[in-house]
């Protein structure tokens, strides 16, 4: 594949929600990601719900109130992300399919310190408000699968779905607290660096989605 350099243009564009920027986005960095996971990861449900769950915190990102600035940094911070993903992934399954050797995850240093030096208490505290707002079938799924990691067929079972519905129940309840994640940042008014709101953003997410 040819890869691509992003300038400012493109990013302005991606931030404001270009339909054809995003298409175009999700389309060449997926080819990027399909090439990185499949030969990590055993399933292509594995490699899919890995690359949604990148773009999502993606997208969160770019579309919050600090945004991404350097267009140029666009790869570096899929990647980055992708490889705390990968490493969540593998963490949650390590009870059934092992944990691969962590050398194989190119986590730069620095990335690992900027998300370990932002766990805080009053970090999960507010993971913890924003879903009592949530609806309660919202709220205990994904209590269910993020948080006590339960495996997905029980979850199918309690909820009476199978599983392509469960994806989209999932979908729908993180949109939810994402949206309700937006207004608390934007009530909350806080300020500081972009850097320390990146963190932060990154953090809140892998709090919840690990």
């Amino acid at each position: 594949m040819q890869f691509q350099k992003f300038d400012d243009a493109y990013l302005d564009s991606l931030c404001k929600g270009d339909r054809r920027t995003e298409e175009h986005f999700v389309q060449y960095f997926s080819e990027l990601i399909h090439l990185k996971l499949r030969s990590r990861l055993n399933s292509r449900d594995a490699i899919e719900d890995v690359r949604q769950e990148t773009f999502a915190r993606i997208f969160v990102l770019l579309r919050g109130k600090e945004g991404v600035r350097n267009a140029s940094a666009l790869g570096a911070l899929v990647n980055s992300i992708c490889n705390h993903v990968l490493l969540e992934y593998y963490r949650s399954h390590s009870k059934s399919e092992g944990m691969e050797d962590a050398s194989e995850i190119d986590i730069q240093s620095q990335d690992t310190d900027v998300l370990d030096t932002m766990v805080s208490k009053d970090t999960q505290k507010t993971v913890r408000q924003i879903l009592e707002k949530l609806s309660d079938r919202d709220r205990q799924l994904l209590k269910r699968i993020f948080l006590e990691e339960r495996d997905k067929d029980e979850v199918c079972a309690e909820f009476g779905v199978d599983r392509e519905y469960l994806r989209v129940l999932l979908h729908r309840a993180k949109l939810s607290f994402k949206s309700f994640y937006v207004k608390h940042m934007a009530s909350s008014g806080s300020s500081g660096s972009g850097r320390g709101n990146f963190s932060r953003y990154v953090w809140l997410f892998s709090a919840l989605f690990c």
